[in-house]
């Protein structure tokens, strides 16, 4: 075999490219031995007291326990969770801006609003996982039935009479309802609201019939006797309610809606950082008070790498995008 000598002068290219990458190796690895060195931000996208934003919470004060820097939640709210989402978008990429991003900022709006101000996937780097929270069909107790297939039996029975509530236009209770309409090839009237409070207000009123939710924002109720829990939304059984059946047990196979949250740093923030921040939200989700309070909420967590979730979001924004464009929901 013949090699050919590689000339004084690219042999020079190679070895300072090398250089620079073992440079930039080094610089990135310092730069996370002292990471962090001052106050961190996590934007919530939406008011307080969401699931997104008391996990939000629970991680960013253990997180200054453990790395003795405050962490602050900054909720910035506003057209579906676009405003705050969009302030870490353009924030620089050193692992002091966060945003606490769902489904519907990093999956759902993309295709929900016909100009979205970042890019959920090319604009971010995805670090890590923090919970799903559980779907719940929950009706007002005045409404004449008990289980998934009574609903459905007096949606064909009353078409067009029964309404579904919702937060809004493409939230998830509203793209719930319209697979629901689709799957169960019912007619039932959308009632969008701005917010799941004044949604859950007139549902307890006996203004709708029942409401696609996530399972902490109706569970008090559900408890309380104030609503009536009918089906779960995902594909397994929650443990806050064992013996309700999901919506793919009463017949509608397939079924399956969840909401989630996770953290996500601006694109271009070192892996080294990234990976520093994944392992400690790791360490702080499997705590045992933090795991303990998880099925008595309806939420869940699943332990992903940075890789990991941003090929899990990936998979979301493909997931909605053909549902949101068939129910024909805009945000604009």
């Amino acid at each position: 075999m013949v090699r050919t000598p590689i000339s004084s002068a690219a042999g020079a290219a190679v070895w300072v490219a090398s250089t620079l990458m073992l440079a930039v190796a080094g610089s990135q690895a310092a730069h996370a031995q002292q990471y962090p060195s001052k106050p961190i931000r996590i934007v919530v996208p939406f008011p307080p007291g969401g699931f997104s934003d008391v996990f939000a919470r629970v991680i960013g004060s253990r997180m200054s326990e453990s790395w003795g820097q405050q962490v602050v939640v900054d909720n910035r709210t506003g057209a579906g969770g676009n405003i705050g989402t969009e302030i870490v978008a353009k924030a620089p990429p050193d692992g002091y801006t966060l945003v606490n991003g769902t489904i519907g900022t990093h999956a759902v709006n993309a295709t929900l609003f016909s100009k979205l101000p970042y890019d959920p996937v090319r604009d971010f780097t995805a670090v890590a996982f923090v919970v799903e929270a559980e779907g719940l069909l929950v009706v007002h107790p005045s409404l004449p039935v008990k289980t998934a297939k009574d609903i459905i039996a007096l949606a064909k029975a009353q078409p067009g009479q029964l309404t579904y509530a919702s937060a809004g236009a493409g939230t998830t209770g509203h793209l719930a309802g319209e697979v629901f309409k689709t799957m169960a090839k019912v007619d039932i009237t959308h009632v969008p609201y701005k917010g799941n409070v004044p949604a859950m207000t007139d549902l307890m009123s006996g203004q709708t019939s029942m409401l696609f939710a996530t399972l902490p924002t109706v569970l008090p109720q559900v408890q309380a006797g104030r609503l009536r829990g009918i089906a779960v939304l995902g594909a397994k059984r929650s443990a806050a309610l064992p013996a309700i059946r999901t919506l793919a047990e009463s017949g509608l196979r397939g079924f399956e809606v969840n909401n989630w949250t996770g953290l996500f740093a601006p694109a271009g923030t070192s892996s080294a950082i990234v990976s520093k921040l994944n392992t400690e939200v790791l360490r702080i989700m499997q705590l045992p008070e933090v795991q303990a309070r998880l099925p008595k909420e309806g939420l869940r967590f699943v332990a992903m790498t940075p890789q990991q979730f941003g090929d899990f979001v990936k998979s979301e924004k493909d997931k909605w995008a053909p549902i949101v464009k068939a129910t024909g929901a805009k945000a604009d």
